[in-house]
């Protein structure tokens, strides 16, 4: 299977270009400013040159495209919303279009930023997404765009996306925040009043690169079976590390003033990605064992 990896400077592409290769798949990767070093075709993209990634399609001839490109940084998105939609909405589905132009299966990342976080359960697939940012509405304006360009796309909705960079090897994301704070002996304040269900990097790469391998398609949740708030998360990283919890403090969101609203609850039910692939998804403690070295 020969596949391409879009964001594969990336936290999760570069995961996915890992599991990728380990599964003895042709990779192909792409990057928006700064290569990572892996041993393969790199190319210099941004998702909103159409043309250039219609001939990276014909010239690879591609099997599998999985889109981990995005703008991510919630609060910019707030303040240019257009790039925002551009990058995020117009630009996946004009892959997608590509994709289905060229019988390519296309699989595209998406966020539980989607919800507006009123739930008192996790949300399945088919609750309704009503964003309270322009960061979730850009996500979701692409969903909607890759679902009206291609016939059976693969799209996967993300929570607390962290773990390690396959690129670099360092840990990115919370766990890195948290032990940094530990480590320089900073009092840390987390949220107790968000609701997460975090998606470890390489267990999220793990179910893209099965899914796309058995053509699955449709709309799925992958995050792990722990729905834990902020600080829950950070006490679990302090049990993994063999450290003090001494430095953790009760947070909450209401006491930060930021541009862009967040969600309070946004575990994602797992279920239907469970049933579909035949396994479980993996709990925070098992995730957080599977990088155990890095923390």
């Amino acid at each position: 299977m020969r596949v391409l990896v879009l964001g594969a400077a990336g936290l999760l592409g570069s995961n996915v270009v890992s599991i990728a290769e380990d599964r003895g798949h042709d990779v192909v990767g792409t990057y928006h400013s700064t290569a990572p070093s892996f041993d393969l075709p790199l190319y210099e993209l941004d998702v909103r040159e159409n043309e250039r990634f219609r001939e990276l399609l014909i010239e690879h001839e591609l099997d599998v495209v999985v889109n981990c490109a995005a703008l991510t940084d919630v609060d910019s998105c707030e303040s240019d919303s257009r790039l925002a939609y551009e990058v995020n909405g117009e630009a996946p589905g004009e892959l997608a279009a590509a994709c289905e132009g060229n019988d390519i299966v296309f699989v595209h990342a998406s966020t539980d930023y989607v919800f507006d976080g009123t739930n008192a359960d996790p949300y399945t697939e088919t609750d309704e997404p009503r964003p309270v940012q322009e960061y979730g509405a850009s996500k979701l304006d692409g969903e909607r765009t890759v679902q009206s360009y291609h016939s059976n796309p693969l799209i996967v909705r993300l929570s607390f996306v962290y773990g390690v960079h396959r690129s670099t090897d360092e840990l990115t994301g919370f766990p890195a925040w948290v032990r940094g704070q530990l480590e320089g002996g900073e009092e840390t304040p987390l949220f107790v009043d968000q609701h997460i269900t975090p998606s470890r990097a390489g267990s999220t790469a793990e179910v893209l690169v099965k899914a796309a391998e058995q053509e699955v398609s449709g709309l799925f949740h992958v995050a792990s079976r722990s729905c834990v708030t902020p600080y829950e998360f950070g006490r679990r990283i302090c049990e993994a590390m063999g450290a003090s919890t001494s430095l953790l403090d009760e947070g909450s969101q209401a006491g930060l003033d930021r541009p862009a609203t967040r969600p309070e609850y946004t575990c994602l039910d797992v279920s239907k990605v469970e049933d579909r692939l035949g396994r479980a998804q993996p709990t925070l403690d098992e995730d957080l064992a599977a990088i155990s070295d890095a923390l």
